[in-house]
């Protein structure tokens, strides 16, 4: 009888295209494989140009070998963690950190929701996974906070081929000249602090007037904060901020070859990928000294801790101008990466696989009785929203009584 590979497959949310989770979710599951693991990624919902690559998170409920060990990318409250949670396999979760909701009050009220859930439901991991691993100490030190009792750190994927590719030349004959070039790469999210980037940037450009800001990252889901970031623009007066959105891998590496100074702002980060990514491409690095920031940049760049634009506005000068500093910083950050590559990422994983694979098996997990028949009844809820989305205006009014009570809860108010 011919022994069947192990199987190790991963859950999430989302795969999107292009970021940090998406590229560490199909780095792990490559070296699975590379190490004979039959390995899959399942997700809720993908970006059209990874959707290829991944399966429907209710095929796991067709996966019958107890042995199997599922790997939880944990960033957000959803369908497929709650599945992942309610199937009776081995569990590695790993936690990419829940941005605190209060970011996104205002903005985006759907991702308010889904951060609170998300942090709330995290606590209950702790007595269902046999280990719990942070992509960042930062991140592995809130899941001990947390009571979580086996935690380690799975170091991010140090692959950076997604740069080693032909750069896109309409970038360069739109943005390489004479001018200083500040490059900002991230989504369009408020604990980026996007606003604080463009004052720090508005006090710069009075210092160098031929000086501009690049800001790559998909706004997707956050154009209400950009039309805010929009008019902070106009009423500052501040010329050549130009939100580029989101870019090709060719057209990513364009915008690291014909940047300056790389700046970061961000307030809350698990670790912040496109740092490294900066580091890489050899491009000096200024950031903001906060959270998993300082861990993440390991020495390498420079950090700052002051909110005030002029402050931030003299350091860039200074690195900017001075190419002896600027050495020195490009040395800095070379060390770190090189650093971040020593990593043995491959072997890393494998270990904390086999740990689980040794580990016995922990008592069932107790989901409510009606959980799969509720799971099934979201999933028909569904479909009617989106293929009969008028059968919800036809259901009939509510008791008077009612009423009240729903006006709090959909409103929130008294």
């Amino acid at each position: 009888m011919t022994k069947t590979s192990p199987k190790v497959h991963q859950v999430l949310a989302t795969l999107g295209y292009g970021d940090a989770i998406g590229h560490e979710v199909l780095g792990i599951q490559r070296a699975l494989r590379n190490a004979n693991f039959e390995s899959d990624i399942f997700v809720e919902t993908a970006d059209p140009r990874v959707e290829s690559l991944t399966r429907d998170f209710r095929d796991l409920l067709d996966i019958n070998d107890p042995e199997t060990i599922l790997i939880h990318h944990f960033s957000i409250g959803s369908k497929a963690s709650r599945v992942a949670f309610a199937l009776q396999k081995k569990m590695i979760l790993v936690y990419h950190n829940i941005t605190p909701p209060e970011y996104f009050i205002d903005v985006h009220p759907l991702l308010v929701r889904q951060c609170y859930r998300g942090r709330r439901e995290l606590s209950a991991y702790v007595n269902r996974c046999a280990l719990a691993l942070g992509d960042s100490d930062y991140n592995r030190l809130e899941l001990d906070s947390l009571g979580f009792k086996n935690t380690g750190v799975l170091p991010v994927v140090s692959d950076f081929t997604h740069l080693e590719v032909e750069p896109n030349p309409f970038v360069a004959e739109c943005f390489d000249d004479d001018w200083t070039n500040i490059l900002f790469v991230g989504r369009i999210i408020p604990n980026k602090r996007i606003d604080d980037l463009i004052h720090c940037f508005n006090a710069y450009k009075r210092i160098n007037p031929q000086s501009r800001l690049l800001i790559v990252g998909s706004y997707s889901g956050f154009e209400y904060y950009l039309a805010t970031l929009h008019y902070l623009v106009a009423t500052t007066g501040v010329s050549d901020v130009h939100f580029i959105g989101q870019v090709s891998n060719e057209e990513l590496t364009s915008y690291y070859d014909i940047g300056d100074l790389y700046f970061c702002a961000s307030e809350h980060e698990g670790f912040c990928v496109p740092l490294v990514e900066a580091f890489f491409k050899r491009l000096p690095v200024l950031a903001y000294a906060s959270t998993a920031v300082p861990a993440t940049m390991d020495g390498g760049g420079v950090l700052y801790d002051t909110k005030d634009p002029v402050s931030a506005a003299s350091l860039m000068e200074t690195i900017l101008t001075n190419t002896l500093l600027q050495e020195k910083i490009l040395e800095s950050q070379d060390m770190a990466l090189q650093r971040l590559l020593d990593k043995d990422f491959s072997a890393t994983l494998l270990s904390f696989v086999r740990q689980v694979m040794a580990s016995p098996h922990q008592q069932e997990y107790r989901v409510t009785s009606d959980f799969w028949d509720q799971l099934a009844m979201a999933d028909k809820l569904e479909d009617l929203r989106i293929y009969r989305p008028g059968i919800f205006r036809a259901l009939p009014a509510q008791p008077s009584h009612l009423k009240t009570s729903s006006s709090v809860v959909s409103d929130g108010k008294p």
